[in-house]
């Protein structure tokens, strides 16, 4: 009996859950953020109502509690005046 192929998405999900560095790539989102928001002098329900979300996920999001989604950080980078910039940068070669 065979085993189903996993698709990208599954594979890419099983492959950030072993990342144990991680962490630091959503806090510097987290804090990029609060640093913005708080600099356009918007309380979280204030950004909360121009991204179309509620109060506690912006709270979540600038804790580092959960990994934002894309077409959520595209709304709040909307909301905040800023570009979203994702970049792919390939790794070094592996010895």
């Amino acid at each position: 009996m065979s085993t189903p192929r996993k698709t990208s998405l599954e594979r890419l999900r099983e492959r950030i859950a072993k990342v144990e560095d991680r962490g630091w790539f959503f806090a510097a989102i987290a804090e990029q953020v609060a640093e913005r928001r708080q600099a356009l002098g918007l309380s979280q329900r204030q950004l909360a109502e121009l991204t179309g979300t509620t109060q506690s996920a912006i709270a979540r999001l600038e804790a580092g509690g959960r990994p934002p989604r894309i077409d959520t950080l595209m709304r709040i980078a909307d909301a905040l005046d800023c570009d979203l910039v994702v970049e792919l940068k390939p790794r070094r070669a592996r010895s």
